[in-house]
């Protein structure tokens, strides 16, 4: 039986909705319908360049996207200082909502986003495409072993990468007035979900922002860091996003009787394949010469990319809404908004004079 394929509208030509929009057209349960941009020249040159299909409508304004009856879900990969605008517009219009991270500026703005949602009973998801891929189910499924792994302790997450040529001066994510959450926001989103995705998205009672951040001239956030404490049991949790530093996408978990690692979670460095690798119950070798055992290495396999495979579960769940067999899964935005209030939280450290600031949700 063929599977119901959920129509999508594609707002704007951002370099991310070619990755994604590469994923709509892999995905078995999805098409593109229409994409908008301020530029009908511009939205016309992104279908061709991205192989669309004919049927594929293209508009030169966001709002026509959002106005065709044939769009059904929409994908926001627009800067995030528009996120709350289009993003409630598409809500109001019953246009279910794949919004790019960050959601929003802050807590404030991605409330907004969700209210509207939900009075419009519209599916919200985040592209947060890594929670997708089968490794991060198989990860859950090891730091879950209290026999191999014992109980979590500890959890450090990296995501940082040197932006090419003239990225630290021009790149929309370095711009105030577009994305003026910076590094934060964009690789800081994928650390901070990581610890609360280890944490099975237990919040912290307090989050510190490690002193010395770095800025560009226009005070967006470079590089930081922040430590995350749980105040119970020894739960602890720090991490590093940057725009300065070489290509790193590390989490590393510590149990009392296990440890996990893995070097590219982000984006695999194959898309066919995730690796990573877990040890547990290690001690000295002989005269200390090594340890035993060897870590496990997993290598965790998939037909789709992990994108492909978020727009799939997306869509899922917009067919089962559509078809009245399902509600909008409210896990999605309960995942972002414990998000946005750890990097709010990060921002309000900063401006205390790097003090702990409890976290509120």
């Amino acid at each position: 039986m063929t599977e119901t394929r959920i129509r999508f509208g594609i707002l704007g030509c951002a370099n991310i909705a070619r990755k994604v929009s590469r994923s709509i057209l892999l995905s078995p349960n999805t098409t593109i319908s229409a994409i908008g941009s301020r530029s009908l020249d511009k939205a016309t040159a992104f279908a061709s360049e991205n192989h669309f299909p004919e049927s594929a409508k293209v508009y030169g304004s966001y709002d026509a996207v959002l106005d065709d009856p044939d769009v059904d879900a929409v994908y926001v990969p627009l800067p995030t200082s528009l996120h709350v605008r289009w993003a409630v517009v598409a809500a109001q219009k019953k246009k279910h909502v794949l919004l790019e991270k960050p959601v929003a500026l802050n807590v404030g703005e991605l409330d907004t986003i969700l209210k509207a949602c939900e009075s419009s009973g519209v599916q919200f998801m985040d592209a947060t495409m890594w929670m997708h891929h089968p490794r991060t189910a198989k990860m859950r499924e090891v730091i879950s072993d209290d026999n191999k792994f014992g109980q979590l302790k500890s959890v450090h997450s990296t995501f940082s990468y040197v932006g090419e040529g003239d990225f630290l001066k021009n790149d929309i994510r370095v711009n105030p007035n577009l994305d003026s959450l910076g590094a934060l926001g964009d690789t800081g989103w994928y650390s901070i979900r990581a610890i609360l995705w280890a944490y099975d998205y237990e919040l912290p009672k307090t989050v510190t922002a490690l002193r010395y951040p770095e800025y560009n001239e226009s005070g967006v956030i470079l590089s930081c860091g922040a430590s995350l404490n749980w105040e119970k049991e020894g739960k602890v949790a720090t991490f590093y996003c940057s725009f300065l530093t070489n290509l790193c996408m590390d989490i590393v978990a510590l149990g009392t009787k296990g440890n996990l690692r893995v070097h590219d979670f982000v984006i695999p460095f194959n898309e066919k394949v995730g690796p990573f690798y877990a040890v547990a119950n290690s001690r000295w070798a002989e005269l200390s010469t090594g340890c035993v055992p060897e870590p496990s290495d997993f290598k965790i396999a998939t037909s789709y990319p992990q994108e492909a495979l978020m727009v799939q579960e997306f869509a899922r769940l917009v067919e089962g809404i559509r078809s009245g067999v399902g509600k909008p899964k409210t896990k999605w935005p309960i995942l972002s908004r414990k998000t946005q209030v750890i990097i709010d939280s990060v921002l309000a450290s900063i401006k205390n004079g790097f003090q702990p600031v409890e976290v509120v949700y």
